[in-house]
């Protein structure tokens, strides 16, 4: 039989067999991970050991390869000084910016190709903090308790692999052995697949670059329009739906140094931020690329309206306001001046801490299929002020604005963005050569 100490091996020196990360709390599920350990070895697989619990371990015989103590350091504390706080919530999410910041490490440097975590609440949480950083492709399996319910906090706009542990992770079983063995199968294959592809050792770039591009109903035909030109001049466009989770999919992308740059022609999820819509990505929309140095091409697409589900469902304070019904289970809410005053304010706070090149590309005829002349949303006067607001904060910037007569689904306005955003990547990829 395979022991723990038999499936390592990747930190000294390495065996040439796929390595899954075992990332997890060993003083409450150090059986658990012993067990799954000794089944990735008898699979063909490596395991480097993290340790993200705050008390020693029980019950995992080997040698751990990132103890607790090193963790806690990464994270910017120490064991002593989170068992003396008595804090479990602060502890949780100490250890697991620490356990994030060592694989990260890992990763980076190509000694592992998959991560696997068990737990419960506080292990999934943990596990979930470190699943965020790591590239969509690297392989991220989590056996949670909490998988039955809902799952965004764990999973949120990764690609993370859930498996409901049906019985509590606590001793080895004949559910859990089933349930753990089939994790410990589906991890190893999806290591050794992720090995051979060499997506979990580097962010690699495909033979085209990549654009990241949002969309919505109303702004689908400028996107469509775009994606073709951009595909003209070379680029595999991945459009993201902005519902929400859309745009923290997009986020994620260009944090992870897989885009060689951003469409950002649709930014409604701002204003569902703003006003407490239902399609909401977070106050953080509109921030990776920038923070990242992405070339990114940004317009201002559906901010003249927020939305909500079925008609019924629309919060009584906004009685007075006007809607469109899409169909039975989608309201539209068109936004205010005052709010599309703050919209822009926040818009261009956002663009104007951007590290990367950045162009604003304004529509002056309208941002959604719904707000040209004559149409339900038409409303000059939010329109304006959300212009103005956006201008106003980027005065000084190293944003370019330029301004144009166009709605935003003309096709003229549409190939103006895609052939202004290949500018921006052509640019910036000279600068960075020389």
């Amino acid at each position: 039989m395979t022991t723990p100490e038999a499936a390592s091996g990747t930190e000294t020196g390495g065996t040439g067999r796929p390595a899954v990360a075992l990332v997890g709390t060993l003083d409450t599920k150090g059986v658990e991970y012993a067990w799954i350990a000794e089944r990735l070895g008898e699979l063909g697989a490596d395991v480097v050991v993290v340790d993200a619990g705050t008390r020693e371990p029980h019950g995992y015989p080997a040698a751990v390869d990132h103890p607790n103590r090193e963790v806690a350091a990464a994270g910017g504390t120490d064991l002593k000084t989170l068992l003396a706080a008595e804090d479990r919530g602060a502890a949780v999410s100490a250890m697991g910016e620490g356990a994030a910041a060592v694989v990260g490490r890992l990763h980076a440097s190509g000694r592992i190709d998959a991560v696997l975590a068990l737990g419960g609440s506080g292990g999934s949480a943990i596990a979930a903090r470190v699943f965020r950083d790591l590239p969509i492709g690297t392989p991220k399996l989590l056996v949670s308790t909490m998988a039955s319910g809902d799952v965004s906090p764990y999973v949120g706009a990764n690609d993370v692999t859930l498996v409901y542990s049906v019985v509590d992770i606590a001793g080895i079983n004949q559910i859990s052995r089933a349930v753990l063995g089939n994790a410990a199968a589906a991890v190893a294959g999806m290591a050794a697949a992720a090995k051979t592809r060499g997506l979990a050792s580097s962010a690699e770039r495909m033979d085209r670059p990549l654009i990241g591009a949002s969309m919505f109903g109303v702004t689908t035909p400028a996107v469509d329009a775009a994606r073709e030109r951009l595909d003209e001049l070379g680029y595999e466009v991945l459009v993201f739906h902005a519902t929400g989770s859309g745009g923290q999919a997009l986020e994620s992308l260009a944090r992870s140094g897989m885009l060689a740059g951003v469409l950002d022609l649709t930014t409604t999820e701002l204003a569902d931020d703003l006003v407490g819509g239902v399609l909401t990505a977070g106050p953080d929309r509109l921030t990776a690329a920038g923070a990242a140095g992405v070339p990114q091409l940004v317009s201002l697409g559906a901010l003249d309206m927020v939305n909500f589900g079925p008609r019924a469902t629309v919060p009584e304070r906004f009685a007075d306001r006007d809607f469109f019904v899409h169909n039975a289970t989608v309201t539209l809410m068109r936004t205010t001046v005052d709010e599309n005053r703050e919209l822009g304010a926040r818009i261009g706070r956002k663009l104007a801490a951007a590290t990367g090149p950045t162009v604003l590309l304004i529509p002056r005829g309208g941002v959604s299929a719904l707000d040209a002349d004559g149409l339900p949303f038409h409303d000059p006067e939010a329109d304006a002020a959300l212009v103005e607001a956006v201008l106003a904060g980027l005065d000084g910037s190293a944003v370019t604005v330029v301004d144009r007569p166009e709605h935003l689904n003309d096709p003229a306005f549409a190939r103006l963005a895609a052939d202004t955003l290949h500018a921006l990547i052509e640019d910036s990829s000279t600068t960075e050569e020389d």
